[in-house]
């Protein structure tokens, strides 16, 4: 599968309002967002599923890969294209070793040693960051920052999404690092017109990607 990374929208319900994920997702997608990841940390497991499920009827419609975060359960269970692992999660070996050598593994690293470990045990992308301070990720410490980003973009080979704080006043700074794609939550959710803040973001990534 080649995988378009350039504008790559991670789900967080807790921005829509009561929107339907899944619309905002076909809304999103109609944007240009080039992959989805479906995030959710705080339900149950038959409801991650029945989310799940309901976005990855709309991924299929139009074409786009569907990644999982953290859960391989889930992951398999609506045969979704691949999962995103933090360095918490399970091992990408074994990761690798239950999905199989066609899903895509995405791996999250903040540091040359993470990222060049990553790229030896096989991940697919690095999602590096967290570039700039977010709401959305509470625990982390320092940002990387763009110098950050430049040093473990230069060291892979691999492809690299940014992650953490991006928006649409900075991800042409961003892209000009050097990475694949950029990954956003509330520069894309947040917004009530999903499909123009996707097209926005779209129009400056255009320039950067080949």
């Amino acid at each position: 599968m080649v995988v378009d990374y350039s504008l790559y929208l991670i789900t967080d319900r807790s921005f829509l309002n009561g929107r339907s994920l899944a619309n905002c997702v076909r809304e999103a997608i109609e944007g240009g967002v080039t992959l989805i990841q479906v995030r959710e940390k705080d339900i149950s497991t038959r409801e991650f599923f029945k989310v799940a499920k309901e976005v990855k009827e709309v991924t299929t419609k139009y074409n786009i890969p569907l990644i999982i975060n953290d859960r391989i359960d889930i992951a398999l269970a609506i045969d979704a294209d691949g999962i995103h692992l933090g360095q918490s999660d399970m091992p990408i070996e074994i990761a690798r070793k239950i999905l199989g050598k066609d899903k895509i593994i995405g791996i999250s690293a903040g540091s040359i040693s993470e990222a060049l470990e990553a790229e030896k045990n096989g991940a697919d992308y690095l999602g590096i960051g967290t570039v700039f301070f977010t709401g959305t990720k509470k625990d982390i410490e320092e940002p990387i920052g763009i110098e950050g980003l430049k040093e473990i973009v230069n060291k892979i080979k691999i492809p690299s999404v940014a992650i953490g704080g991006i928006n649409k006043n900075n991800c042409e700074e961003v892209m000009k690092a050097g990475v694949n794609g950029i990954s956003l939550i509330s520069a894309i959710l947040a917004n009530d017109n999903i499909e123009n803040s996707s097209r926005n973001l779209r129009n400056v990534i255009n320039n950067y990607t080949k």
